[in-house]
Order: C-alpha cells, then sequence, then structure tokens
C-alpha cells in the first residue's frame, strides 16, 4: 500500500470529518420558520452578477417574506441604499396558509438610478416619471413606455404593427416566420414558408413600471401550392403553436420577447428549415450614413457602414472618416473631398448582411451588394455574442439573441440596406443550417414485444423503448430575444453593454442568510458556513463538484437548438467520453433531480454562474423534455440518446417541483403556465401507467402502485407519482388559493397517513380528481429506491411546514428513519427486511430529516456516516478526483473523473446540502 504524504492524509481525514464529527448537536426540531435575524437586513438586495450593470432594459425579481409578516394586499417601496426612491410595481406569487405574502413579484423601471444595493420593505411605492401606458382597442394594443410607443395587433400575421420613437417609426410590421421542409415524398423535397397567425392576445400586466401582453396562435402557409389548389393533402393549412410574451418597462427603449414553439408535426415528414423573428426598419438618409453591427466575443464587435468612406484612394476627409467610424452623421458633402463626393456612386454599397453560427466554435458574417451578385467573406470568428443592429444618425434597432452560439445553429441577416427600408430576421434556427431533423436515431432494432423491449434493450444499453413512443410531438423550445428601439447609432461602448445585458440580463436577489430566514423551500438547505474544517471540506467539494460540471458543458460542447441547459447522464472510461449514444445513458433529462442540486446549491451560495447554469437547465428540462400537447401530453420523457426518446412518459420529469425555484426568484411568467399544465398531470397515467411494463417483467408485476378501481383512479407510487402531483397542487395551490386543489394535498397526506404500513403500502391507489389514496387491503411491505430522488424529499419538508397532518409526518418520518436502518431494525418495526433499498448515500439526508424532527443524536451519526460511506456507484466525500486525459486517447484534452454520473453527483450534492443543514451544526469533537 503507497503511503499517504502528510498533506493527502490531512485532505481525507478532514473530508472524513464531515462523516465522523458533526454530530455533537442537533437543530431543534421545531419545522415553522425562525424569524428573521435583528442583525439581518431583510429588504436588502444586491445584482446576481457583481458590481452594478451599465444599464438595465428594466427588471423583475422574486422577493420571500417570512411566514406571517405581511398581509397580501401589502404594498411596498423600493429605495436605493442611499434612500433615494425607486419606482415600483409589485404582484403576489405565492403565499402562506395563514393568507400572508411568501412570495412577490418586483419591477423596476429602466431609468432607475444604478447602484449597488436597494432595500424594499413596506410602503407606499414612488411613480414612475414616464409610467408604462396600455391602451386597448377592438383591433390592437398600443404600449406607451413614454420613451417608445407600440401598436400590437390582434389579428393577423404582424404581431407587432408599429414601433415609433420621438413621433418616428423604427421599426414596423414584425412577424415569425417559419420555414418547412416537407419529405413526404423522399425523392421530393419542398420547402415552403409559414408566418405567425395570431388567435389570441392577452394584456397581463398593465403598468405602471412593467406591461406584459401575451400573443398565442399557430404559422400558417403564406402560399398554398397545386397540391393544395387540386384539393391534395401534402402541405399543411398551418402547424407549430406558439406562445410569445412582450415585455416593456417604464422609460425604457428596449422590447423583450419570448418565443416559444411546440412541435406538433411528424418527424418522419416535418423539417424546419428556418425558424425565426422579422421586421422592417425604414431606413433615412444617405448610403454612408447607415450602418450594420454585429458583436463578436470578448466585447468585440464588427462594425461597418453600407457604403464605406474609409480605405478609399481618395481621402474624404478626417472629420469625415472619425464621424462614419463612430457611427455619427457625417458632415454636409460640401465640407468632403470633392475628388470623393464626385465618386460616391462608384463605391459599392452593400444591401444584404449575414451572420450564421453554425456551430458553437465558429461563425461566419458576409455581406453583398444585391441578388445575384456574391457573397464577400467579411469576418469569422468563434463565438458571436449574438446582438447585431442596423440604422442611421436618426433612428435604427439593435436585435439580440440570447444564449446564441450556445443554442446554435443560429443566424442574424440584414436585407435591403440600401433601400427605403431593412428587413431584419432573427433566426432561432439558421436558415442557412441543414433542416433540423428529429427523426428517432434507430429504426426499433427489432424490439416490437416488452419481451424484447425489457429483456434486451432495457438491460443491454438501458434504452426503455417502445414503437411510437420516441416522437417529439408536443415538445416544446422557448428563446429569449431583444429589441432596443434606438434613437440613433450607439457608441460601440454603448452597443457592447446592450450585449452583456443580453448575455446576463440584471437581476436583483436576496441573500442566502435572507431566503433562508424566510423558511422558504423547507428549510432543507443552509448558507455557505466554513466555520469548522469538516464544514468547510463539505462546502469546498460541493464546489468542486459544480465546477467539474460547468467545465464539462464546455470541453464536451453540451451545446445546441435543443440540448443547452442539460448535462449527460454516466460517463464512459473507456472511450473517455461520456455515453452520448447509449440509450437511457445519454442526455440526463432531470434523472434523479438534477435541478434540485443546482438550485440548491445556488440557494446556498449565492453564485451567479450556478444561477446561470441552473436556468439554463429549468428552461431546457421544463420544454424539450415534456410533452406539451399529443397524446403523451403533459408527460416528460426519461433519459435517452434523444430528449423525447424514451417511453417511460412520467411526471418524475415533468414535475413542477424542478420549475418552481426559477419562478420564485424571478416570476417568470413561461414558467408559470408549465407548471399549471402539472395540475390535471395525474390523469396522463391512466392512459401511460408508469408499471406496465412491470406486468410483463416479473410475476409479481408493479407492487407499489394498485390496480385502478374507479375511472379518476390510477396506480401511483408515492415518490415519482404522487410527489410529483403533489409539487404540482402545493405550487398551484400558494400561487391561486384554490382551495380545491389544497383539499386534494390534505386528502393526500391523510390517506396516506391511514395506510396500513404507511408510505411502506404496496398497491397504492389515487383518486387523481379528490387526492385520496384508497386504503390498500395488503398488508404488504413495498419499497423503491427511486421514490425519494425525485423531489419527494422537498415537497414532504414543506407539506409538514404548512400542514398539521399528524398522521402524515408520523409516516414520513419513519421512511425517512428506516429505509436506511439495519436489517434488525426494519424488521423489528416492519416484520422483514427491505429489499430494493439503492443509493444510500443520497437517502442519508431521510436519516438527517427525522434526526432534526425526532431530535436525536444517534441518527444524526448514522447520517453522516451513511453519507460518508457512499455506496454502490457512489463516491464519500473525500473520494472525487479528475484528471486531465491529453492526446491521441481523445479529439482534445478534457477532465475525466472515472465513474462519475450525473445521477450521483445530483444525490451526493443534494445530501450533502441537507445533511449539512439539518444535523450539521456541530463542532468538531477534539
Amino acid at each position: 500500500m503507497t503511503p499517504l504524504t502528510r498533506r493527502e492524509f490531512v485532505r481525507k481525514t478532514t473530508l472524513v470529518a464531515a462523516a465522523t464529527q458533526l454530530v455533537t448537536t442537533l437543530r431543534s426540531a421545531e419545522t415553522a420558520p425562525a424569524p428573521v435575524p435583528p442583525n439581518l437586513d431583510p429588504e436588502a438586495l444586491r445584482w446576481l452578477e457583481s458590481g452594478v450593470p451599465a444599464l438595465i432594459p428594466g427588471t423583475s425579481w422574486g422577493m420571500p417574506w417570512p411566514r406571517g409578516r405581511h398581509g397580501r394586499d401589502t404594498t411596498f417601496a423600493l429605495r436605493t441604499g442611499s434612500g433615494e426612491s425607486v419606482p415600483v410595481q409589485t404582484r403576489p406569487l405565492a403565499t402562506w396558509p395563514d393568507g400572508s405574502l411568501k412570495w412577490t413579484a418586483h419591477a423596476m423601471p429602466a431609468d432607475a438610478p444604478l447602484t449597488t444595493e436597494y432595500r424594499i420593505a413596506p410602503g407606499s411605492p414612488a411613480v414612475p416619471a414616464r409610467p408604462v401606458k396600455v391602451t386597448e382597442t377592438t383591433d390592437s394594443i398600443e404600449v406607451d413606455t413614454g420613451v417608445i410607443r407600440v401598436v400590437i395587433d390582434r389579428k393577423g400575421a404582424a404581431l407587432i404593427r408599429s414601433i415609433t420613437r420621438d413621433g418616428r417609426e423604427i421599426a414596423r410590421n414584425g412577424r415569425l416566420v417559419c420555414r418547412r421542409e416537407d419529405r413526404t415524398d423522399p425523392a421530393v423535397s419542398k420547402v415552403e414558408t409559414f408566418t405567425g397567425d395570431i388567435g389570441a392576445v392577452t394584456v397581463e400586466q398593465s403598468g405602471p413600471v412593467r406591461a406584459v401582453v401575451k400573443i398565442e396562435g399557430k404559422h400558417r402557409a403564406e402560399k398554398m401550392g397545386p397540391a393544395a389548389a387540386s384539393g391534395q393533402s401534402a402541405e399543411r393549412a398551418d402547424w407549430l403553436p406558439f406562445v410569445v410574451r412582450l415585455y416593456f418597462h417604464a422609460g425604457g427603449d428596449m422590447v423583450r420577447l419570448m418565443h416559444t414553439i411546440v412541435f406538433d408535426g411528424e418527424a418522419a415528414k416535418d423539417f424546419i428549415a428556418g425558424l425565426g423573428v422579422t421586421f422592417t426598419v425604414p431606413l433615412r438618409g444617405a448610403l454612408h450614413d447607415r450602418h450594420v453591427r454585429f458583436s463578436g466575443q470578448d466585447d468585440g464587435l464588427f462594425a461597418e457602414a453600407v457604403r464605406g468612406i474609409t480605405g478609399l484612394r481618395r481621402d474624404p476627409g478626417v472629420a469625415i472618416r472619425e464621424a462614419q467610424i463612430a457611427g455619427r452623421a457625417t458632415p454636409p458633402l460640401a465640407e468632403w473631398n470633392k475628388q470623393v463626393t464626385d465618386r460616391l456612386d462608384y463605391i459599392p454599397a452593400y444591401a444584404d448582411w449575414t451572420l450564421v453560427q453554425a456551430n458553437c466554435d465558429g461563425f461566419e458574417i458576409r455581406k453583398r451588394t444585391h441578388e445575384g451578385c456574391t457573397w464577400l467573406n467579411s469576418a469569422r470568428g468563434q463565438r458571436a455574442g449574438g446582438l447585431g443592429y442596423v440604422g442611421t444618425p436618426t433612428g435604427g434597432v439593435a436585435f439580440g439573441l440570447r444564449n446564441f452560439w450556445q443554442s446554435y445553429p443560429a443566424q442574424l441577416d440584414v436585407r435591403g440596406a440600401t433601400g427605403e427600408a431593412a428587413g431584419v430576421t432573427v433566426w432561432m434556427w439558421a436558415s442557412e443550417a441543414g433542416a433540423m431533423d428529429l427523426r428517432p436515431y434507430h429504426d426499433g432494432l427489432g424490439m416490437d414485444t416488452y419481451e424484447k423491449q425489457y429483456n434486451g434493450g432495457l438491460d443491454i444499453t438501458y434504452e426503455d423503448y417502445e414503437p411510437g413512443f420516441n416522437s417529439p410531438e408536443g415538445v416544446a423550445r422557448t428563446s429569449e430575444l431583444h429589441l432596443w428601439v434606438l434613437a440613433a447609432t450607439p457608441a460601440r461602448e454603448t452597443l457592447t453593454a446592450l450585449q452583456r445585458t443580453l448575455e446576463a440580463p440584471p437581476l436583483l436577489v436576496s441573500s442566502p442568510a435572507y431566503l433562508h430566514a424566510c423558511g422558504v423551500f423547507g428549510s432543507l438547505w443552509s448558507p455557505v458556513d466554513r466555520a469548522t474544517p469538516a464544514r468547510a471540506a463539505v462546502e469546498d467539494r460541493l464546489g468542486a463538484h459544480f465546477d467539474y460540471y460547468l467545465g464539462q458543458r464546455e470541453q464536451r460542447r453540451w451545446y445546441g437548438f435543443w440540448n443547452y441547459g442539460d448535462v449527460m447522464h454516466t460517463y464512459d472510461t473507456d472511450r473517455h467520453e461520456w455515453r452520448y449514444d447509449i440509450g437511457g445513458f445519454a442526455w440526463d433529462n432531470s434523472e434523479l433531480s438534477t435541478d434540485l442540486w443546482l438550485w440548491l446549491y445556488f440557494l446556498k451560495s449565492g453564485r451567479a454562474d450556478v444561477f446561470r447554469f441552473a436556468e439554463a437547465m429549468t428552461r431546457h428540462t421544463g420544454e424539450v423534455d415534456v410533452h406539451h400537447l399529443g397524446r403523451f401530453a403533459p408527460l416528460g420523457s426519461r433519459h435517452n440518446v434523444q430528449h423525447w426518446g424514451c417511453s417511460a412518459k412520467q411526471l418524475r420529469i415533468s414535475t413542477a417541483i424542478n420549475r418552481r425555484y426559477y419562478y420564485y426568484l424571478t416570476g417568470d411568467e413561461r414558467v408559470g403556465d408549465l407548471m399549471h399544465e402539472q395540475v390535471e398531470a395525474g390523469r396522463a397515467l391512466l392512459k401511460f401507467p408508469p408499471g406496465r411494463k412491470l406486468e410483463f417483467a416479473n410475476s409479481q408485476g408493479d407492487q407499489s402502485r394498485g390496480k385502478p378501481t374507479a375511472p379518476d383512479s390510477v396506480g401511483a407510487s408515492i415518490g415519482t407519482d404522487w410527489g410529483s402531483l403533489a409539487g404540482a397542487w402545493l405550487t398551484e395551490w400558494e400561487r391561486t388559493g384554490d382551495l380545491r386543489i389544497r383539499d386534494r394535498l390534505l386528502a393526500g397526506t391523510r390517506t396516506l397517513g391511514a395506510q396500513p404500513r404507511g408510505l411502506f403500502s404496496s398497491g397504492l391507489i389515487l383518486n387523481v380528481n379528490t387526492g385520496a389514496f384508497e386504503i390498500t387491503p395488503s398488508d404488504k411491505v413495498s419499497v423503491s429506491h427511486l421514490n425519494a430522488v425525485f423531489g419527494l424529499v422537498e415537497v414532504c419538508a414543506e407539506l409538514i411546514q404548512l400542514f398539521d397532518v399528524p398522521e402524515f409526518r408520523r409516516v414520513w418520518l419513519d421512511y425517512c428513519e428506516l429505509y436506511n436502518a439495519s436489517a434488525e431494525e426494519q424488521t423489528k418495526r416492519l416484520g422483514h427486511a427491505l429489499s430494493g433499498t439503492g443509493l444510500q448515500q443520497g437517502h442519508s439526508r431521510l436519516t438527517a430529516y427525522a434526526a432534526r424532527l425526532k431530535s436525536d443524536p444517534a441518527l444524526a451519526k448514522r447520517a453522516w456516516a451513511e453519507f460518508n460511506r457512499g455506496g454502490a456507484g457512489q463516491r464519500a466525500v473525500g473520494r472525487f478526483e479528475a484528471k486531465k486525459i491529453t492526446g491521441p486517447a481523445v479529439l482534445r484534452p478534457v477532465d475525466e473523473a472515472a465513474g462519475i454520473s450525473s445521477n450521483d453527483t445530483a444525490q451526493w450534492g443534494l445530501a450533502a446540502i441537507e445533511c449539512l443543514a439539518l444535523v450539521g451544526e456541530a463542532q468538531p469533537e477534539s
């Protein structure tokens, strides 16, 4: 055995101390949140990213409050750290059971004073100097921010009829565009153009600080070809439902556009060949005063005039050249060198400009004088910022797509810049890229029976395949666009500031200490605390785990339109590659609560990079991994090579539990929609029972779920099914106050508490209408290692905090205590030892929860022992090592952690966070 160095010995023993030394005291078992400490400023807010943003287009954020602190009708005032009043708009997001505010959303205007700190407290809000005004008519909606005026149509193809500033039209005819490649006949490829057609328009907020307009519809064919005219059905009249939200802030000149599409086509024949937002920008003045800009990387900027007058054989004059380079109006022609003005028409002017980000590692900028002439290659780079501009000294538009290179292929187009108006298109799916191919990655491999699927595919590649279930029908994708309506061509430094805003929109956040003191999210986490070497060791390891994934996303290029935000499931040490092509080992799809690990770690650390990583994951897993229409809606898909490829359509993936963190921290309306979708998701289990293949797999069938006995009844497990539904119902109830939804939660907790074996009972049947379980006649014990790893721990902690249901508290604590207990203790309490209890390390947090609520030091010590021991496939606290792999073994140098799995990482992270919070305040022993 190789002897340890002193440094290795100290490091390893310090990490192990997290398991053996942090158990001398316990927190109080009191479940109600503690009052905010008097030395903690509850009103303090800071910017998520460090420093003060150069500018804000307006911002909105979520704010928690302790139970009983403020009534629902409380008004709030916002001030800077120095006491200057800031206009603010407030709306409730959630309430505590007593009706007091639990979460509120606030908005500040675009012209708010910028500082490092703000404070919010009850009071009369200041009135904006230029409030947002919304005027509704029968055919349109007008939004006036005090700087720009936007007219939104209620019908037709133009979502935005016009945008004016200072009485001058800056943009008009804002439309959605989609190109569909029809491959009904494999021998003939036909491309059709569709534009968005408005179905409904709703004003969701109307000022005075923030206005939100929601537009829903479908894409409609612009022209129907000969096949349609002759009555054939080869072409679609409409398809691809969309939801667009437009955001406006008082004093602002930016329109934020959140764009969602839901795929309702057939993967075998409907190929999206371009997906974008297009609008017209009127151009006034001479061609040499018209400008095009594209952001590059590292604050870089491509900046040229439609007709350049630098670098010529004849010099127009220093002042003229400097003005054009700066984007200012050039001096009158009379002040130019006559040798240039007499020959202006011989200088080419470029009408068309394109930036294409074909992949995450390369973009190209091209321009041409007009159609029919060749394109010139203007510039190349690695990662474009996603911001463009076209305009003149009398006005223009900056347009941007957030996460531009991360969500490749993306494209920015300017067309007709030499005419009276330019066409601008922001392509979320580049029109110059190949058509989007959503077909399955294999032909089924002969898996046409449950036997072949279960004992064949699932057994060898971990893929749960079933014919017809690998359809993308109903999956969605949301993109964020910014449109800045500018009075003149901005300075380069201003465009750089706009680019930074696009990359990371300014967001105000509360401190981890204040969030924790409010008792939100079940108090299963605590702020970073390095008070002892043992605690510091675990905190450091939590940071190392996240940093590793942050590096892996970059090294492994986990990017792309449908992929960005997700991580891979399991690693292949032989290939030194994540198993991107192997069945159920590829994309993670929230397996074992990767989302929760990231969000709890953000709450704990307050790190901006953690928030942005978790934000991207929430956008992805809530949209792409879930079916929002069609036969599988609203269920999610288990981990697979393709995000929608698995036949296991389950609540554990679509669960609202994974979305509520981002929603409450930001007040995001789209994520609110996604959570609401899940309220009646239990009914989908009537069509697709999660355990249907277990009937084939063994003679016992699915032991945890019973067979339905009534139309509204489904066989349901406590974790992956009921836990997910309880998360959706809890969120809906605290958002809306709907007593019918609250009663489902109460019925569920009470009837679970009445089961003969508590949460270990088998054959459970849930009425999805009432939320009540039938009392099972079986005395058999059933348990699954998956029950508590998809948010059940987190939602039960909140339910016990909110409701006084002693019988549920009792059975949940029994489950927490006995899952990892010794076989002797399980036999004593349940009649025999449990089987199927894997993921013991992740379940150490259940033991810690029982220790906390029972004030039991022995359980606390056991929890840390379980956490440190790890288990099959899981690493103890001191065993996470990564090494650099270089040379011909890999395509490019990568960091490798042997045997790593996102499942293990998520469960280790959750166990670390929750054990530290629940039983981690003790000092190390001498």
